[in-house]
């Protein structure tokens, strides 16, 4: 019976293994698993070393903000530290956090600026007599690397500031403006980088070559376009920002309260994203975080989540930090979309026009709202540029209504050998031949309505609501037709 680690020797390897993830996460970009995997392993450390605070320690990475990264962009210091949140996993916890705020401010009254978390890049923006001279992006809160290049790229993003026609008489630009915002990926930009890199997939598989790498999601993509050493790659790429906080600002105007600073933003040409809302209480806060959790997919971007800031600036003051996060702002964190879980098995099902896809068997995991067991592997090709097998540990993805799908595997050494996944060569309902299409990817079975399985779905294609509409007309009645 293997020992429990004491918890010394436990909060040293959480520490080690944090370590190890914020450096794949903000040092290269490539995460190796799900944000609520990595949520949960800090949750972990900081109940530990508050339970044993005889083991506390200044350079635990439960008190430090993200990882230098690994580059060959020169460094930049950020004049006011880039700070990361403390999260908010549940509406219990969101009210916990409401309740120590109204603790540091009693009997006051306090305003909330509820924004969207926006799943992109951090980002530090720094404009000199209205003029932008230096784009930075997080690394450890302390100093990040320079992307100047890359940044001024992005066409939604104004290269001099000048008050907007609509901005309020009188809207002068600051000395010097650093803008705190995030870079992204939009939805359809992401899906026609992975459509022209699958694309390419097919002629390289048609020609013999090795696949190039395709994008699993929009914020690996996002950040892998900005760091790229040549800028006019990234100005194919699309990108996005959302400005979102002030670092450093050196004259303009006054302010007491966040919102305004963000129509300051909005007033100079920035982009501020409009869903941002101000509440009088705890309740408002809660309504918009149920709102957004529902409608999330409704955007034309990702979030994964809300970010609810104290408004007023004087109660900023006094609230003040902790050892690594504000006290005044908490990060409300849907429920995960990427999950980690083995790889049982791979099998294949069969179409109603005969397409046979491999799908993957999973241990089964809770992720999008659900427990998934079953994901697509979409085709043999992209099962193999994905380079996954069995008993591999997979990322496995679902937003919203979409199928289940693999997206890669988790790196790591494999205990054992194991074969490369083959198509059958004959169909496992119908035994008919399982021929590729020539020139494509997808293979199919020959059956026709001989195959069982193709005649089951070609049923509830039949009755689905883009035919008949059929309502009652669904897997089990069509078994016994």
């Amino acid at each position: 019976m293997a020992r429990t680690p004491s918890p010394k020797a436990r909060i040293t390897a959480l520490r080690d293994q944090i370590s190890r993830h914020n450096h794949a996460y903000h040092g290269e970009d490539s995460p190796v698993i799900s944000d609520a995997e990595y949520d949960a392993l800090v949750a972990e450390l900081r109940a530990l070393e508050a339970e044993h605070p005889e083991l506390a320690d200044d350079e635990s990475p439960s008190s430090r903000v993200g990882a230098p990264a690994v580059t060959t962009f020169d460094p930049v210091v950020h004049r006011v530290p880039m700070t990361s949140l403390d999260n908010a996993m549940d509406e219990d916890e969101l009210t916990a956090w409401g309740e120590r705020v109204a603790k540091g401010l009693p009997g006051e009254q306090v305003r909330y600026v509820c924004e969207l978390k926006i799943d992109g890049l951090a980002i530090s923006i720094r404009y000199e007599n209205g003029v932008l001279v230096q784009a930075a992006t997080r690394g450890d809160g302390k100093v990040g690397e320079d992307v100047t290049p890359n940044v001024a790229t992005i066409a939604m993003l104004p290269k001099k500031l000048a008050p907007v026609k609509k901005a309020p008489k009188g809207t002068v630009v600051p000395e010097v403006l650093e803008v705190r915002g995030e870079i992204f990926m939009s939805t359809d930009a992401f899906l026609r980088l992975k459509a022209e890199k699958e694309a390419e997939n097919v002629e390289r598989a048609a020609a013999g070559r090795a696949p190039v790498a395709v994008p699993v999601n929009p914020r690996n993509a996002g950040a892998g376009s900005l760091r790229q050493k040549d800028p006019t790659v990234t100005a194919s790429r699309d990108l996005s920002m959302w400005a979102y906080q002030l670092g450093e600002v050196v004259g303009g105007p006054k302010f007491t309260g966040h919102r305004e600073t963000l129509d300051l933003l909005a007033a100079l040409g920035l982009p501020v994203n409009p869903e941002i809302t101000v509440v009088d209480s705890l309740e408002g806060v809660s309504a918009f975080c149920r709102h957004w959790r529902e409608h999330r997919h409704d955007l034309p971007y990702e979030i994964d989540g809300v970010v609810v800031k104290v408004d007023d600036l004087d109660q900023r003051e006094r609230l003040g930090f902790t050892a690594r996060a504000p006290r005044w702002a908490i990060a409300f964190k849907f429920p995960p979309e990427e999950r980690n879980t083995v790889l049982r098995d791979i099998q294949v099902s069969v179409g109603r026009t005969g397409r046979t896809t491999p799908f993957a068997v999973l241990e089964p995991v809770f992720v999008g709202g659900t427990t998934v067991s079953n994901a697509t592997l979409h085709n043999l090709f992209e099962l193999r540029r994905k380079g996954v097998r069995v008993g591999d540990t997979v990322i496995v993805r679902r937003a919203g209504d979409v199928i289940p799908e693999v997206v890669g595997r988790v790196p790591g050494a494999r205990a054992a050998y194991v074969p490369n996944f083959r198509m059958p060569a004959r169909c496992p309902v119908c035994d008919s031949p399982v021929q590729r299409e020539q020139g494509g990817i997808d293979h199919r079975c020959s059956g026709g309505l001989y195959c069982a399985a193709q005649r089951k779905q070609a049923l509830l294609h039949f009755a689905g609501r883009r035919a008949l509409d059929i309502e009652g007309l669904g897997d089990k009645l069509v078994e016994q037709l």
